[in-house]
């Protein structure tokens, strides 16, 4: 195990405890678990996994202003649909937090955190598995078809991305809420490469 898994889990599942509240910080044990079954299940590292789904949301509950303020003091882009929804940010927010808070240095354990809400192209297979895992992990019952998507992510992570995004589309559309662009780029992406 390299110097970046011996990162002390049981004190970063202590503080996101107090932060998250009980609600967000059962989600974020949930994330972790079934992350940690896809990783097994799709041959890539658990220790990756298992830190990328712990810490997926750990600036969830982060003021907006402060989440605008760590992602303009570490350059990272904010876009007009994300200054609009400033709640989108917590994806961008979490992955700095990760690496100044908490010492994550891999890359792409922080990709996997910065992109679990959007989604985006030509994503890796831990960036997919944190994005599923967010989407099916026990404690959620949003949608009819969660049943389905549990299965189908232990099939074929692919399609089961391509569903999670035409269901996270249709949802926006019909309550009339904004679209991410990335959402729907990354959607267009993956139906592409499927066809």
């Amino acid at each position: 195990m390299t110097d970046e898994y011996r990162i002390d889990l049981e004190s970063i599942k202590k503080k996101l405890n107090k932060e998250l509240g009980a609600k967000r910080y059962t989600h974020t044990l949930g994330v972790m678990d079934t992350a940690m079954l896809l990783a097994s299940c799709y041959g890539i590292s658990i220790q990756k996994a298992q830190l990328a789904g712990l810490l997926h949301d750990c600036a969830k509950k982060m003021k907006e202003k402060d989440s605008i303020s760590l992602c303009e003091a570490c350059h990272v882009e904010i876009t007009d649909v994300e200054k609009r929804n400033v709640f989108l940010l917590h994806a961008k927010a979490g992955a700095e937090l990760a690496k100044r808070k908490y010492h994550v240095k891999d890359e792409e354990i922080l990709s996997a955190i910065r992109c679990h809400t959007t989604g985006k192209p030509d994503m890796t297979i831990l960036d997919k598995i944190i994005f599923i895992a967010d989407y099916i992990e026990p404690n959620r019952s949003h949608s009819d078809r969660l049943p389905y998507l549990r299965k189908l992510a232990f099939q074929d992570l692919d399609e089961t991305l391509i569903q999670i995004l035409q269901d996270t589309l249709f949802y926006l559309e019909k309550k009339g809420n904004e679209i991410d662009p990335m959402t729907k780029k990354t959607y267009d992406y993956y139906i592409k490469e499927r066809n």
